[in-house]
């Protein structure tokens, strides 16, 4: 999955002084966008550094009315950062009663062994 996002979409470096702090893969089809990843080290949590990358991902494709993106059902903190500091918006719970459509390779049993409690499916719509 990480592999096809790459090889069909963009990767950005988050660097910060110099070094490489973290990363963010996405994915742009006219006014569709997909977060398909950000990341950044721990080391630098909670300084505003995940926000203000997406912030220039947001600037670098104006064109994108409607952003999507998944996180685990247990990643609070990722979740606080995609409700409360990005403005997404829970759309959709997968979970092994109610898979993701887009995502062919994960059935009901490599959904429990992977992601066992599910995964919420985010949205933000530019207006």
């Amino acid at each position: 999955m990480i592999e096809q996002s790459i090889d069909d979409g963009e990767a950005y470096r988050i660097v910060l002084d110099g070094k490489k702090v973290g990363g963010v893969v996405i994915k742009v089809e006219g006014e569709k966008g997909d977060l398909d990843l950000l990341f950044v080290a721990p080391s630098v949590h909670s300084k505003g550094i995940g926000y203000a990358a997406w912030c220039e991902v947001e600037k670098l494709h104006p064109e994108v009315k409607v952003w999507e993106t998944v996180t685990p059902y247990f990643e609070q903190r990722n979740i606080h950062f995609y409700v409360n500091r990005c403005g997404f918006h829970i759309v959709e719970f997968f979970n092994k009663y109610h898979q993701d459509p887009n995502d062919p390779e994960m059935n009901a049993e490599k959904q429990d062994e992977q992601f066992p409690d599910g995964m919420f499916r985010f949205e933000k719509v530019i207006r």
